[in-house]
C-alpha cells in the first residue's frame, strides 16, 4: 500500500582523482563510441566497506570522498561533489541553477528526513503573461529571458550550516582545485562544447552571452577528450563563496555582476532578486512499496508523487502477472500505463504548492491509487482520457545526480540542475557559469508544450517568487529505520521513470546497483502518446506485444543518467550511469 505522512592521505587522494580523471576520457570513450550498445566496465560499479559517492563524474564522486575521509559526514560529501560538478559538468548543472536535496540521518529519532527546495524563482518582474507578451517560445529556453534566481549556492551553503560538520573553505577545496588546476575533458563536456559552438554560430544572441565558454572551456570550439581543461573565472567565484559564503553570491560582486548581464540585455532579474531568495526546508513525501520506506521530494517536484502513484498502482497488480520479469510483457505494460497515469496527473494538478493548492493527499492517498488501479486494462492501453483524473487539454538536458551515504548510515539523494544543456547559455561575465534557463519549465505558453514535449496547466503559470514544476526525483529506500537504497537520475521528465526503474530492479528483481542501472530503460510520459524503448533494448518480441496492446512505440539513444547506492550485508555497493560517464567512489 502506497501513503503519504507528514512528516588516506593527501597524495593517494591525488593519484586517485588523476587516475578517474583520465579514465573518464579514455577507457569510456571506448565504451560508448557505438552508441548504448556496449556493455559498461566494471569500473562503473564497486563495492565498499563503509561509504559511497556516486556521481555522474569521477571527479566529483572523489570530492566527496575526500571529505568522508578528512571525517565528515554524508552531507559534507555531497556539498563537496556539487561544487565540484559545477566544474566538471558545466553543460548540466552548476551554480546558476537549483536543486533538491532528501537527507536521512538514522541518529536522529524525531526526524530522521529532511527535504531541501532550492529550486529557482521566478524574479519580481516576471509574470503570468510575461512569455505571452514576449512573444516567442525561444524567450524562455535561451537568453537572459529564460533565467530564474539561483539557488544551488543558497541550498548548499544552507545544508551545510545545517547538516554537515566542516568548514566551507574545506568542502570547496576540490572544486577551486579542479577549476584553478584543471580536468580532463571526457566525451560528455566535449560533445556538449561542439554542440554550443554550431549553436554560437547560428544565433547571434547565444554568441553574445557564451564567449567565455567558447574561449576557455570548448578551446575556441577545438576541445578533444583528454584535453585540459580550466575555468579561472569560476575558481575565482568559488573563492569568493568560500571566504563569504552566500552573500558572496546574493549581494556582493557576483550578484552585482549577475544583475550587470540582466541589466545589458534586457533580462528581469535584479539586485533585489537576488537578496530576497532563500531555500526552503520542506517535509519530504513518505510512502511505501512491498514493505520499504519510499523517501522523496514534494512540489514543485513532480518526481515524488509520480513515483509514489506508480509504485502504488503496481503494487497492487504485480500479482496478476504470471512469471514476473523486467522484460515480460505484461510487466513492461503494467509500468507503462501507471506511468501514464503519473504524468496525465503531473500535467493537470502539480505546480508550487507555496502558490497553489496542489492535493498531495488526494493524489497519494490509497483509495485514488486504487480507482486508478482498477481503471487499467491488462490487455490493451487506453484513450488519453483515461488517464489520471485530467481534464481535455489542447492537441537531455541540464541535469546531474549524486547519492551519497557515510559510515554512519547517513545518507544524502540530491538532484540539481541547470534545465537545458548550458542552461541559457548567458555566462556571467567574469565569474564563470552559466545561468539556468528554468523559466522554460513553467507553463509560459499555456497549451503548448515546453522543451521536454511536457503539456502543463495553469497551475504552473509564472509568477514573482514561484518556483517551476520539476521533475526531479531524488530519493531514499530505508527499511527498519536503515537507508537501503540511495538514488536518482538526470534527464527531463525521464528522471522519473528512470529512477523508478533502477529502485525497482532492485526491489523487485534483486539486481546489484551496476546490474540494474544498466538494464534498458522504457519511458512514457502520457503525451505524446509513444513508448520510448531504449536502443539497447533487445528483447524485440516484448516491443511487439507492446505493439499489439496498442501502444505506439519508438526507439531512443537513453533514458535518463541515474547514480545509485545500496547498503547490504556485504557492504556499500554504488554504481555511476554508463550513459553519463560517472563512476563512484567510497571506502
Amino acid at each position: 500500500m502506497t501513503g503519504i505522512t507528514s512528516k588516506g592521505n593527501t597524495m593517494n587522494n591525488i593519484l586517485r582523482e588523476t587516475l578517474a580523471t583520465i579514465l573518464s576520457g579514455t577507457l569510456f570513450l571506448c565504451a560508448t563510441s557505438q552508441g548504448q550498445e556496449s556493455k559498461p566496465d566494471s569500473s562503473y560499479s564497486a563495492r565498499y566497506d563503509h561509504a559511497a559517492v556516486a556521481a555522474s563524474h569521477p571527479v566529483a564522486s572523489q570530492a566527496g570522498l575526500e571529505m568522508l575521509e578528512k571525517g565528515g559526514n554524508a552531507v559534507d560529501a555531497a556539498v563537496a561533489t556539487s561544487f565540484c560538478l559545477s566544474v566538471v559538468q558545466p553543460m548540466s548543472c552548476g551554480i546558476g541553477g537549483g536543486g533538491f536535496m532528501v537527507i536521512y540521518d538514522p541518529s536522529n529519532d524525531e526526524t530522521p528526513a529532511v527535504a531541501l527546495n532550492y529550486r529557482e524563482v521566478a524574479s519580481g518582474a516576471v509574470d503570468r503573461d510575461y512569455y505571452v507578451k514576449l512573444g516567442s517560445e525561444d524567450a524562455s529556453r535561451f537568453g537572459v529571458h529564460a533565467s530564474g534566481v539561483p539557488g544551488t549556492v543558497a541550498g548548499l551553503l544552507y545544508a551545510l550550516e545545517h547538516y554537515g560538520t566542516l568548514d566551507r573553505v574545506t568542502v570547496l577545496a576540490p572544486a577551486i582545485r579542479a577549476a584553478s588546476e584543471g580536468f580532463a575533458a571526457n566525451p560528455q563536456l566535449v560533445g556538449a562544447l561542439r554542440s554550443l559552438k554550431t549553436r554560437r554560430e547560428s544565433n547571434p544572441e547565444i554568441r553574445a552571452t557564451s564567449e567565455y565558454y567558447y574561449q576557455h572551456l570548448a578551446l575556441k570550439g577545438k576541445v578533444q577528450v583528454g584535453d585540459i581543461v580550466k575555468n579561472p573565472d569560476q575558481a575565482r567565484t568559488l573563492r569568493l563563496i568560500a571566504q563569504h559564503g552566500a552573500d558572496a553570491f546574493y549581494r556582493g560582486e557576483i550578484a552585482v555582476a549577475i544583475s550587470g548581464v540582466m541589466e545589458r540585455h534586457g533580462g528581469p532579474i535584479t539586485m533585489d532578486d537576488l537578496k530576497a531568495y532563500k531555500p526552503r526546508v520542506v517535509e519530504p513525501l513518505i510512502g511505501t512499496f512491498r514493505g520499504y520506506e519510499v523517501i522523496s521530494m514534494p512540489p514543485p517536484s513532480s518526481g515524488g508523487v509520480a513515483m509514489l502513484q506508480i509504485l502504488g498502482i503496481l503494487d497492487r497488480r504485480l500479482d496478476d502477472i504470471d512469471d514476473l520479469s523486467p522484460t515480460n510483457p505484461a510487466y513492461v505494460h503494467l509500468l507503462t500505463e501507471a506511468m501514464k497515469h503519473a504524468f496525465a496527473d503531473r500535467a493537470e494538478w502539480l505546480a508550487d504548492s507555496a502558490f497553489v493548492e496542489v492535493p498531495i493527499e488526494r493524489l497519494t492517498s490509497a483509495a485514488y491509487i486504487k480507482g486508478l488501479t482498477e481503471s487499467i486494462s491488462m490487455i490493451r492501453t487506453q484513450d488519453r482520457l483515461a488517464y489520471g483524473s485530467v481534464t481535455p487539454m489542447p492537441d537531455d538536458g541540464g541535469t546531474s545526480h549524486l547519492s551519497v551515504i557515510d559510515a554512519s548510515g547517513m545518507a544524502v539523494a540530491c538532484t540539481e540542475t541547470i534545465n537545458m544543456t548550458f542552461g541559457s547559455m548567458v555566462v556571467v561575465p567574469g565569474f564563470g557559469f552559466a545561468l539556468n534557463n528554468e523559466m522554460d519549465d513553467f507553463t509560459t505558453i499555456p497549451g503548448k508544450p515546453n522543451a521536454y514535449g511536457l503539456l502543463q496547466s495553469d497551475k504552473n503559470l509564472p509568477q514573482p517568487g514561484k518556483r517551476p514544476l520539476s521533475s526531479m526525483s531524488p530519493t531514499i529506500v530505508v527499511a527498519d529505520g536503515k537507508v537501503r537504497l540511495v538514488a536518482g537520475a538526470a534527464g527531463g521528465p525521464r528522471i522519473i521513470t528512470a529512477t523508478t526503474q533502477i529502485l525497482l530492479n532492485c526491489l523487485l528483481f534483486d539486481m546489484t546497483p551496476g546490474e540494474a542501472i544498466d538494464a534498458a530503460r522504457i519511458h512514457h510520459q502520457w503525451m505524446p502518446e509513444k513508448l520510448y524503448f531504449e536502443n539497447r533494448w533487445n528483447q524485440l518480441q516484448t516491443i511487439s506485444a507492446l505493439r499489439a496492446f496498442g501502444h505506439e512505440t519508438d526507439r531512443t539513444g537513453s533514458i535518463g543518467v541515474a547514480q545509485l547506492i545500496q547498503v547490504a550485508s556485504d557492504g556499500v555497493h554504488a554504481a555511476s550511469d554508463p550513459r553519463g560517464g560517472g563512476r563512484p567512489a567510497g571506502y
